[in-house]
């Protein structure tokens, strides 16, 4: 039986260009149900430069930056109910479309719950490099995950990754982080509720222009991922890690908080 698949592309004042043509070749190698945009405060209306669009892509803007966990969720929670395989692609066409397809892939045929891309598996295609100074953050971050989590892997936030439907409803509710750690968080909870996670090597093109400062943002994967792997210990019923987390307030998760700004701003509307 074919799976049906929902792409979303999470974008923060993207290339429109670049992010026209990448929708498009979404749409023309993978056939997807839909592809949706989640798009973060633009600066004017995005569909008059993106050029023409097939008719599966959609765009969701808002007027804030909510981050990149959060626009994905938002996107993967409205198309959860439509689709059996919900994916997400970087803006910048990193991973061109046909190596996002081999991620996906790797879901639909039903060989994973789970699918990661990795720019770092000995069988990727890197054809263009980071700088020196981002490549050694992210070889450095990279190993220390891999010793710190319970998911072994080469590449943890490559922009590139598929799930379930069924895993999502499942992981869902017990990820927290809005922003660029949410990969991590996703693999460690993924893992950590017994689903079944593929890292497929993929074709890497590295995109120049990146509004990211690398030195703030390992900071926070660091912090992140102190707090994911307490947070998958946690699902494991690890008895030390039940006593730390009592003595914790407790927080509302990121879908809770995205239903809560929904709520506000329909209020606000009405």
């Amino acid at each position: 039986m074919t799976r049906s698949v929902g792409i979303v592309v999470p974008a923060y004042r993207p290339d429109p260009e670049r992010l026209g043509a990448y929708l498009r070749a979404l749409a023309e190698r993978l056939d997807p149900a839909v592809v949706r945009v989640e798009l973060d405060a633009p600066r004017s209306d995005p569909r008059s430069q993106l050029g023409a669009l097939p008719d599966c892509v959609e765009i969701a803007a808002v007027d804030a930056r909510r981050g990149k966990g959060a626009a994905i969720t938002a996107g993967f929670e409205a198309l959860v109910d439509s689709v059996d395989v919900l994916s997400f692609a970087d803006a910048d066409g990193s991973t061109p479309a046909a190596s996002f397809a081999d991620v996906v892939d790797a879901v639909t045929s039903g060989d994973a719950d789970v699918a990661t891309g990795s720019r770092r598996h000995p069988d990727a295609d890197v054809a263009s490099h980071q700088t020196f100074a981002r490549r050694r953050l992210g070889d450095g971050f990279a190993w220390l995950a891999r010793r710190f989590l319970d998911e072994r892997l080469y590449d943890y936030q490559c922009g590139a990754k598929a799930i379930t439907a069924d895993a999502w409803r499942e992981v869902r509710g017990h990820l927290y982080e809005p922003g660029f750690a949410w990969d991590i968080e996703l693999v460690a909870v993924a893992g950590a509720l017994d689903h079944r996670i593929a890292e497929v090597p993929v074709r890497w093109e590295d995109r120049p222009g990146s509004t990211v400062s690398p030195v703030r943002t390992t900071l926070r994967l660091g912090r992140a991922l102190v707090t994911a792997r307490h947070r998958a210990r946690l699902l494991r019923e690890d008895r030390l890690h039940e006593l730390l987390d009592a003595r914790r307030e407790a927080e509302p998760s990121l879908i809770e908080r995205l239903a809560a700004t929904d709520a506000a701003d329909a209020v606000e509307a009405d």
